[in-house]
């Protein structure tokens, strides 16, 4: 099926200045207040860079700063220049991925996959950033018992790194049922497992509420029973990926109350698409999402 996110992450290598040549009008960013609004302070909040890909980076990031928080998920070191520029930090950083779905869980990509991860690796602890993403990739066929020892295998070649120079890899959690079918990394459960073999503080889950809601639901008790593993957090709405307000089947103020319970102090990013309804108002609805999740 068509996926956007995929699609982004497919051209990685786009660069601010080439999202600036899409025609993108500056009047979808609200002209920035004196001040932006005041947030709680509890929930370290971000927004997912491929969900506003209409935008320039740098209309992105003014968006941001005038709503009031100051982290954007899945940017690359082509991006992190305008980052830095208006104080706004890579929450997720992206890049040293094939794809969605050549993963860890494969051998043949190994090799490849290690070269990639150990470069940028460096590249974002010399940024002075955190977190960086990975993937389990496809099954294929594959059991879940081979996949799990499979991307021990090539997880263990960067994992000395990362913990050497403090970067965090976080595998996501995806579903299979609709958006991502037949990935293997689909359930807390195995992550978790992958989680455990590694043994890693370097190593954490991106556990997706979406994604998750989709394939198992049970959010807030597996929040609270597995958080120690999950190092950083997704929204969309359930169903449909949308707005994350009362017309979608999850109610996020509890959510985001479960999360600030147990001592999370990493991310809770927004990765939701505007519906056609409110695309108009795109900003309105983040800025919406980033104050129901600010608990």
């Amino acid at each position: 099926m068509n996926n956007p996110r995929r699609n982004l992450l497919k051209g990685i290598a786009l660069t601010g200045a080439a999202l600036a040549t899409t025609g993108v009008v500056s009047r979808t960013v609200t002209a920035a207040p004196d001040k932006p609004h005041k947030l709680k302070g509890h929930i370290n909040h971000s927004v997912a860079r491929w969900t506003y890909g209409d935008l320039s980076i740098e209309e992105l990031c003014q968006a941001v700063t005038e709503i009031g928080f100051s982290a954007i998920d899945l940017v690359g070191p082509a991006d992190w220049p305008v980052l830095k520029r208006y104080g706004i930090e890579s929450s997720m950083c992206n890049g040293a991925e094939l794809n969605l779905v050549d993963g860890f869980i494969h051998p043949q990509f190994h090799d490849e996959l290690s070269e990639r991860y150990l470069q940028h690796i460096d590249l974002v602890a010399e940024a002075g950033y955190t977190n960086l993403i990975c993937f389990s990739g496809n099954a294929r066929g594959m059991t879940k018992e081979a996949g799990l020892k499979n991307a021990v295998t090539g997880l263990h070649r960067i994992m000395p790194h990362a913990e050497k120079k403090g970067v965090v890899i976080h595998m996501e959690l995806f579903n299979s049922k609709i958006d991502h079918p037949d990935c293997m990394a689909d359930s807390s459960a195995w992550g978790v497992a992958l989680c455990q073999q590694l043994e890693s503080p370097n190593f954490k889950l991106l556990y997706d509420i979406y994604h998750m809601q989709v394939n198992e639901g049970d959010i807030i008790r597996t929040i609270k029973d597995h958080h120690q593993y999950f190092g950083h957090y997704h929204t969309a709405g359930v169903p449909g990926r949308h707005e994350i307000d009362d017309s979608q089947e999850l109610y996020y103020p509890a959510i985001a109350r479960a999360i600030r319970e147990t001592g999370f102090t990493g991310f809770l990013a927004q990765e939701f698409i505007p519906t056609a309804e409110k695309r108009a108002d795109k900003i309105g609805s983040l800025r919406n999402a980033i104050q129901i999740c600010d608990v």
